[in-house]
């Protein structure tokens, strides 16, 4: 696979409901309600658009959605932001594409006049690989919400100054 080949694109399109569907789901990480909650928020973008709230970025190769994120201004904040959700299709792991993604989610946040994102994810096991990830990319972990989501599985906050 050629990730040069990449295009970036941030117009929502209704099949934008099945392609983050069949993102988060091929990671393998996710609850079935979880990934309802993503595609919510796509149905949101497409009925209410800007005024969502939530700001996409979908990632192509060779015309297939591939990842995404999405990420929004944290209400009665000036500068800081929310990266609700990334998420790279699991046939495409490993090829540095949810670094460029997060780059690219950066600079879009910067030119929007942000300075930092927050990240939330869990403690459980199976997301050391997205806490490494979070680390690669130079975020910093701030908090630990203890039993946030159940019991043994805390809340892990992370920031990223852009």
């Amino acid at each position: 696979m050629n990730i040069e080949n990449i295009k970036f694109r941030t117009k929502v399109v209704e099949e934008d409901k099945n392609n983050v569907r069949e993102i988060l789901g091929s990671t393998g990480f996710f609850y079935d309600f979880e990934i309802d909650v993503a595609v919510e928020l796509v149905q949101e973008y497409l009925e209410y658009g800007i005024e969502s709230d939530y700001i996409f970025l979908f990632a192509e190769i060779d015309g297939k959605t591939v990842g995404y994120s999405c990420f929004g201004l944290i209400p009665v904040t000036k500068h800081s932001y929310d990266l609700y959700w990334i998420g790279v299709h699991n046939d495409f792991r490993g090829l540095g594409l949810g670094k460029i993604l997060m780059s690219e989610t950066e600079k879009i946040i910067k030119d929007l006049g942000g300075k930092s994102i927050f990240i939330e994810t869990s403690s459980r096991e199976k997301y050391i690989p997205t806490q490494k990830f979070y680390d690669s990319c130079g975020c910093e972990l701030i908090a630990n919400i203890k039993d946030f989501y159940d019991d043994g599985d805390d809340k892990l906050i992370y920031k990223r100054t852009v």
